[in-house]
């Protein structure tokens, strides 16, 4: 089954505005003090958020640069357990949708980058209906 142009397209657009969710967050966190203070109100050790940003800006990298599968998924894998976390911290402390609401969209771009990259990642790119450059001499 060919790779179609659309699911490519798809990938990018997605991955894009998820990894801009996700820097954005990580600088936040790293940067500005009523998301600190948010992260004491979750519970979480000041040296938490900082580890978090880190690795969130790491797991950025491994999406947007050409790396082998088995770190982009290790990616996807840690990107998964933050916003799932994020929702069960915000749930447990009794937050309601302004606070949680957030974490729930980053969690759909991320259930929509993970399944466009499986697309991709399915199909072999010399399937992709790209025209090939011939030999005119």
């Amino acid at each position: 089954m060919p790779r179609s142009n659309g699911i490519v397209i798809g990938f990018w657009i997605v991955t894009a505005l998820f990894c801009l969710q996700m820097g954005f967050t990580a600088y936040a966190e790293l940067r500005l003090p009523q998301v600190a203070e948010a992260f004491t109100h979750l519970g979480f050790p000041a040296y938490f958020r900082v580890e978090l940003s880190w690795a969130k800006l790491l797991g950025v990298v491994l999406l947007l640069a050409p790396v082998p599968a088995r770190l982009k998924e290790w990616a996807y894998a840690g990107f998964a357990i933050d916003v799932g976390s994020a929702l069960i911290a915000h749930f447990s402390v009794g937050d309601g949708p302004e606070a949680w609401g957030w974490a729930a969209a980053t969690g759909v771009l991320w259930a929509l980058s993970y399944f466009f990259w499986r697309r991709v990642q399915a199909t072999p790119a010399s399937a992709c209906p790209t025209p090939v450059p011939r030999n005119l001499t």
